[in-house]
């Protein structure tokens, strides 16, 4: 049986409905950069998941027991298109310009877990 961690991160965006709307439209199929996806995958991540909340993101990442998440997302901010993806995405998201991904998303941490209760 195949071992995956879970990260859960946060991020905010300007409470701005049409900033919001075309904030979800970038991350659809066909908008999106090809390689941002493709980068995402190469450095490890099995699956991502973003959830909305009015302005608030929930971003869900998993990946194999192991996985670095520092040196992984050191290794993709190297990649093409990665930092013109971060600065397109940066006019949508409650940080100062330039801001580095790790800064702009929060690790949570888990503090609940029902199996374990």
């Amino acid at each position: 049986m195949k071992h995956t961690r879970r990260y859960v991160q946060i991020l905010t965006l300007k409470p701005d409905p049409d900033l919001i709307r075309t904030y979800k439209q970038w991350h659809t199929k066909g908008k999106i950069f090809p390689e941002v996806v493709e980068g995402l995958r190469a450095i490890g991540i099995e699956e991502m998941e973003i959830y909305i909340a009015d302005n608030r993101l929930v971003m869900i990442v998993e990946a194999e027991e192991g996985f670095c998440w520092d040196e992984a997302f050191a290794t993709l901010a190297t990649m093409p298109r990665q930092e013109e993806w971060e600065a397109l995405m940066g006019q949508f998201q409650e940080c100062n310009p330039g801001s580095s991904s790790a800064e702009k998303w929060k690790m949570t941490e888990l503090f609940f877990k029902l199996s374990e209760m």
